[in-house]
């Protein structure tokens, strides 16, 4: 108890059995740039299956005046990565397609280099495809999709280095994936998330956002705020590609995907064990695995027109924190980590 008493003095909550109390004056001072009238934050803390903190700040449409709430729905950009990855391994388990299958033995046309990039590559952005940001026509007129990617990819004659020698993280790595989860389920990418893991899941609002096809509830639009003004920033040119970036969640659904485990039991152990293990630069299938103040920890940024967020889980002490902004700036992982500081005592 004089623990308890002491760490609470300093402003911290390990959630230690019979702490209910949660540091909220610090942490709304932590957001107070996102409070008022301009584009907000929804931050969440759990502590086992349990959120333990829900703060919520500013608004999701300037225009409207609608404040941001639990349920309300931001791009999450590349947190989507962990989806794209769970669908591929759900491919793999179900024997359609192998962590070392080649890009040429599933798409038949594409270039010989694709005899070296493997699924395992693009997982780990070790596959050295070219960046298709730089690949677009600087008169582009039409958003950019994931079929759009590939056929970039189809264009090129090499990559970056050897695919499996180096680390250089590849939006273009995860458009391709999800590409592959067309062509071997014969799903469209974002009916195979909604079928296979949103709604069996219970994500009963998530998902990747095709305009003309579906539409985002409660949906967060994304903005720019600079020199203390606020411009709309939802899209770019690269906002439609799905693979690397195109779900949109909210804390609600997000504090459900955290207590069925992120898909665990849509995949088997030893994939999701291959899933959380750190290759070059800490990066694992969709997660980047490290500590932080001493702790193990799985996360993710996104970052996006219009959109900054991040996700952090530490397994051994059964807490997840996510933060959800939509402005295109600051970098919020920072901000997260201070919030962190308030729960985490480091071993340190």
């Amino acid at each position: 108890m004089k623990n308890q008493i002491k760490l609470l003095a300093l402003g911290f909550c390990f959630c230690l059995p019979g702490c209910n109390s949660t540091p909220t004056s610090e942490i709304d001072a932590i957001f107070a740039d996102y409070s008022g009238n301009r584009p907000g934050a929804a931050v969440l803390v759990i502590k086992g299956s349990k959120p333990i903190l829900k703060r919520t700040y500013g608004q999701a449409n300037i225009e409207s005046k609608t404040a941001i709430n639990d349920q309300t729905n931001f791009r999450l950009a590349s947190i989507s990565k962990h989806f794209t990855a769970l669908a591929i391994l759900m491919l793999v388990d179900e024997g359609k397609i192998h962590l070392n299958s080649t890009l040429s033995e599933i798409f038949m046309d594409f270039p010989a280099y694709g005899e070296h990039i493997r699924i395992v590559h693009l997982l780990q952005h070790r596959s050295g495809l070219l960046d298709y940001e730089g690949l677009v026509a600087t008169d582009a007129k039409h958003q950019v999709h994931d079929k759009d990617v590939l056929q970039l990819m189809r264009q090129q004659t090499g990559t970056y280095f050897p695919p499996g020698t180096a680390y250089r993280y590849s939006n273009s790595a995860y458009a391709v994936l999800a590409m592959i989860v067309e062509q071997v389920s014969g799903n469209p990418f974002h009916e195979f998330l909604k079928l296979r893991i949103f709604q069996v899941s219970g994500l009963d609002r998530t998902l990747a956002y095709i305009d003309g096809v579906n539409t985002v509830a409660e949906r967060a639009f994304g903005y720019t705020v600079a020199n203390g003004e606020v411009r709309s920033s939802d899209q770019s040119l690269y906002s439609a590609v799905l693979g690397d970036g195109g779900v949109y969640s909210s804390l609600a659904d997000l504090s459900h995907w955290h207590n069925v485990n992120y898909g665990a039991d849509l995949i088997s152990a030893n994939l999701m064990r291959r899933a959380l293990t750190p290759q070059l630069e800490n990066y694992g299938f969709g997660w980047r695995i490290d500590t932080y103040q001493g702790h193990r920890r799985y996360h993710h940024s996104g970052s996006t027109s219009g959109f900054r967020n991040y996700i952090a889980r530490f397994p051994d002490e059964q807490l997840t924190i996510i933060v959800l902004t939509n402005r295109a700036e600051p970098d919020v992982q920072p901000l997260a980590q201070a919030v962190l500081d308030l729960y985490l005592k480091s071993r340190d």
